[in-house]
């Protein structure tokens, strides 16, 4: 039996839609892979700060990565799951280990950059589209990206 889905979006506006939070969702799962990689094997005289600080950001993402997944879900779509699906929708580089610490947290920085403006395009199809779940699910994230991008900057000194 195949239900019905009417949440007062059109099955375009749906789609729209999920394709924006799709690639929401795959820059959030490469930014909470990058993060947590980087707490592994972050170190240098700052070290317990720099890998609590990033034990606190993964964490924080991991837990959004499930909101996303399940809004996409409501709209009725699959979200996406492979490594490979993932990897076609991101914009974030994979890591390196042998970074040094701020170098680590520079990417980092650029990354969450990189997911703020994915999210905000996102935010202009959801709204355009009439979708104000996502909108607001999209407002939530960006200001969790953007107060992540100014610890960073600010643990690096600057504004």
């Amino acid at each position: 039996m195949t239900a019905t889905i009417d949440t007062g979006l059109t099955k375009a506006e749906r789609n729209d839609v999920v394709q924006e939070l799709s690639k929401v969702l795959a820059d959030s799962f490469a930014l909470y892979l990058k993060t947590h990689g980087y707490h592994w094997n972050v170190r240098g005289p700052e070290f317990f700060s720099y890998h609590t600080l990033l034990e606190e950001q993964y964490r924080e993402i991991w837990a959004a990565l499930d909101t996303i997944a399940e809004r996409i879900r409501a709209l009725g779509e699959f979200a996406p799951q492979a490594h490979s699906a993932f990897a076609n929708l991101t914009s974030i580089k994979d890591g390196d280990p042998e970074n040094d610490a701020p170098t680590m947290l520079k990417e980092l920085m650029k990354d969450h950059e990189t997911v703020i403006a994915t999210c905000r395009a996102a935010l202009t199809v959801a709204d355009d589209d009439g979708d104000d779940v996502s909108v607001d699910l999209l407002t939530q994230r960006l200001s969790a990206h953007e107060k992540a991008a100014w610890m960073l900057r600010s643990t690096l000194g600057g504004r």
